[in-house]
């Protein structure tokens, strides 16, 4: 069943890298006791997620973090050392970068993408939201191939 507006984040571990290599991170540490904008792609270098998904929210960090956003956070199914790569190749550094390697949290919120056709195995889906307090309060789930309402400046608009 897919996660929707008012739903409790699913506890899971998620991956991170930190100065000594990689973290991992629960989900409560995330989401716990903050506002936080997470954004999902199907994954990191692929094509519209480097050209237009993670830019625009690196270009409008500022923005959203000023309209009382903890956390800006993007999740793919990647491992964290791709993550961390991708991080620093589009100077992400005000964005958590989350590696969900095994699709878990994907699974975990019913957002799981099959990409087997494409060769790219289980993914996510394309899509973001805004959690208060691990609640979920906006959802928006892109349709098959779409790249509208997960955006960066779709989001500041519903803040």
């Amino acid at each position: 069943m897919t996660i929707q507006v008012g739903d409790q984040i699913p506890e899971t571990t998620l991956t991170t890298m930190r100065g000594k290599g990689p973290a991992p991170l629960s989900s409560s540490e995330i989401f716990g006791n903050k506002k936080v904008v997470l954004f999902s792609v199907p994954g990191a270098f692929t094509p519209t997620c480097s050209a237009k998904h993670l830019p625009g929210f690196v270009e409008h960090a500022d923005e959203i973090l000023g309209r009382g956003v903890d956390t800006i956070a993007c999740v793919a199914v990647n491992d964290v050392f791709v993550m961390n790569a991708w991080s620093k190749s589009t100077n992400a550094d005000k964005i958590l970068m989350l590696a969900d390697g095994n699709a878990e949290f994907a699974n975990s919120l019913g957002l799981e993408l099959d990409a087997t056709a494409f060769g790219m195995g289980m993914r996510s889906q394309r899509f973001a939201l805004v959690a208060e307090n691990a609640v979920v309060t906006h959802l928006f789930i892109e349709g098959p191939g779409e790249f509208k309402v997960s955006s960066a400046e779709n989001i500041l608009s519903k803040l």
